[in-house]
């Protein structure tokens, strides 16, 4: 099957999650508002609700045949059995799920770190703010977050964070590691000796050979300041 992907075409964003599952499996998919101002009508079209009755509320959200599926975990719950990035067993596939959904939720506290009051205002009406949260973010979340992925891996053996071979959920921590490498480079530098099978498990992805040359082709979109994960010095100290 041929996948359409829809999302913006100038950022990583959520979209990036799904690339990287798409991309380790080899499948067949286009990044459609990638291909200029039609892919973008098509998406909107689709926004708009002129592609069905169950219209998606934002990108990311995929085309697989006549389903139309929203949600950066829902997406990823539908592919992992069908790309072979997921346990076969009911009880494994909702712990994958699990875990995604709990990384869904601290992608979101790490943009909040420097969008704390809106993602309507510009990061410099809100500086004092994110100062605060990243700086409460780090002491805080993040030793709650990445701790608790140390702890599943390990419990698993160190190798994976599902079963016994790579998944969706192993994909999805090596972007949100990355991006913290981007956005928080000291403060990242000076944890990841906390978390040194997370580290490992995300060198070892970095390496598998379809991803590694995905992150070398134009396919990948650099690390920019309208994503998710963005760099102010100001909030790496």
């Amino acid at each position: 099957m041929r996948y359409d992907l829809y999302y913006w075409p100038m950022i990583q964003g959520r979209g990036e999650f799904i690339r990287l599952a798409l991309e380790e499996a080899g499948a067949d998919y286009v990044d459609v508002a990638r291909q200029g101002k039609r892919g973008m009508t098509a998406m909107q079209r689709l926004l708009d609700g002129k592609g069905g009755a169950r219209p998606p509320f934002a990108p990311p959200f995929l085309k697989a045949g006549r389903l139309v599926i929203a949600q950066t975990a829902e997406i990823l719950f539908y592919l992992g059995q069908r790309l072979n990035l997921a346990p076969r067993d009911e009880a494994g596939r909702l712990w994958a799920h699990q875990l995604q959904l709990t990384i869904s939720d601290f992608v979101v506290e790490i943009h909040d770190t420097h969008h704390p009051i809106s993602a309507e205002l510009y990061f410099e009406e809100q500086r004092p703010e994110a100062r605060r949260r990243a700086e409460l973010f780090w002491r805080h979340r993040v030793p709650n977050f990445l701790g608790y992925f140390e702890r599943v891996l390990q419990g698993n053996g160190g190798r994976f964070m599902v079963g016994r071979r790579v998944n969706y959920v192993d994909l999805s921590l090596f972007q949100t590691v990355e991006g913290l490498r981007y956005a928080f480079p000291r403060r990242m530098k000076r944890f990841e000796k906390k978390v040194p099978s997370l580290i490992a498990l995300c060198e070892r992805v970095a390496k598998r050979p379809r991803i590694k040359a995905y992150l070398a082709s134009d396919r990948r979109i650099a690390f920019n300041q309208w994503g998710i994960f963005r760099y102010y010095e100001e909030l790496d100290r």
